[in-house]
């Protein structure tokens, strides 16, 4: 088998997921990671479609079911915090804007670095500042490591990834963005949700929200801003704060409270989204995976399911290579681009259906909410969820160690 030392950037959800199916596959495999251990917490993801099967095949749908997190469905709501629209959890079989499964990104991504250790090598509070490929393999270099080989390098770093960077170009060549702000950030102000992710508009492209988290009493809140796109100091925290309370100065609802919440949160994250588009998601000996390499953004839903499917089809494609990531590259591409163009296809209305302007076009999205079981918005809205299974997933005859245990016992799919 060729390449059976491979490097992966980043250590969230798709980079151990990767590891894993590797692993499973005989590589050996190293995980560099810039944070000083795996992320906790975090914001909710998705577990849909395909993304779902992929963790059932990994033998983890059962823990990750009792990690997801209890949550009615999206309710819409007024300055006053009236209900103005709702669709529950179930809609849409489970498969609507807050699907069956939500779990914390920091569970999700915790779930699958223990399925990687002990036989992965993890290396922590490190990054990568240099990669040069030849005939045989790639010489990384690191922030504090010593420079290393390896036969193959996976970017699983994200919207801003550094391999992105390193082998296919600046950022602005690869990443559109969506003219979409947002402060992510975990509280634990007492709150009325009543089970409910609770999402307020205010005219000027404004979305306040606040769901329940895993542990009791705790609050995942958000505030999202529409703008042309800003500059400011990624690693200036409290200059990212005084700019998100700026644009919601008077916005109402529970936004007072939210905002000085947001001044203590240990957890405060603020990014700006966007979709990555490249016409390849591989160059030489590099590839990426996920965010990195095709990131569709949270509107869509889909990000975690297509990091989850593109691990394994990446790990099955060089299984099945035997390691030529000539053959496998090829074929991770051929089989993830339709699914990958489905699923970064926005929702109705894209970045206005999700912040509105003004009054009257808040109130037409509440409409159109209401009116999300009947035609012609159930078929739309049915179409966008149905993305996240519209992909035939490959059986490469690797199994995982949990599904193999779970088969031994007589539970297993």
């Amino acid at each position: 088998m060729r390449n059976t030392d491979i490097l992966i950037s980043g250590a969230g959800i798709a980079g151990p997921t990767l590891a894993y199916w590797l692993r499973t596959a005989g590589f050996a495999v190293t995980i560099v990671e810039r944070a000083p251990e795996p992320r906790p917490g975090g914001q909710t993801v998705d577990l849909r479609g395909a993304g779902r099967t992929v963790v059932t095949r990994m033998g983890l749908m059962d823990r990750a079911r009792a990690l997801s997190v209890d949550q009615r469905g999206l309710a819409c709501v007024n300055a006053s915090g009236r209900i103005t629209a709702r669709m529950p959890a179930d809609g849409f079989g489970g498969e609507g804007i807050v699907s069956e499964i939500e779990i914390l990104r920091g569970d999700l991504g915790r779930l699958m670095y223990d399925a990687t250790v002990p036989d992965t090598e993890y290396v922590f509070d490190d990054t990568i500042t240099g990669l040069d490929q030849d005939d045989d393999g790639v010489t990384v270099t690191f922030e504090k490591a010593a420079p290393r080989r390896f036969g193959l390098v996976v970017g699983a770093d994200g919207l801003h990834s550094v391999v992105r960077a390193l082998a296919f170009g600046p950022e602005s060549d690869h990443v559109r963005p969506l003219d979409l702000y947002t402060a992510w950030f975990t509280t634990v102000e007492e709150m009325e949700l009543d089970g409910w992710y609770q999402m307020h508009n205010a005219p000027g492209g404004l979305v306040a929200s606040a769901r329940p988290g895993r542990l009791d009493g705790e609050i995942k809140a958000g505030l999202s801003f529409r703008s042309a796109p800003i500059a400011y100091d990624r690693r200036d925290t409290a200059a990212q704060q005084d700019l998100v309370a700026r644009r919601f100065a008077g916005a109402g609802w529970e936004v007072p409270r939210l905002l000085r919440a947001m001044r203590t949160a240990s957890d405060f994250f603020f990014d700006s989204m966007g979709q990555v588009h490249l016409d390849s998601w591989t160059r030489g000996r590099v590839a990426l995976l996920g965010d990195a390499g095709y990131c569709p953004s949270p509107l869509t839903g889909l990000g975690t399911s297509l990091a989850l499917v593109g691990a394994y089809v990446l790990a099955g494609e060089l299984a099945t290579a035997e390691g030529d990531h000539r053959i496998a590259f090829r074929k991770y591409d051929e089989t993830m681009r339709p699914y990958v163009s489905k699923a970064q296809q926005l929702p109705p209305g894209g970045a206005a259906g999700y912040a509105p302007s003004s009054t009257l076009a808040i109130r037409l999205r509440d409409l159109s909410m209401r009116s999300m079981n009947r035609w012609p918005m159930r078929n739309l809205l049915a179409g966008q969820f149905a993305k996240a299974g519209d992909i035939a997933l490959p059986d490469y005859g690797l199994h995982g160690v949990g599904e193999q245990q779970a088969s031994s016992t007589g539970t297993g799919h």
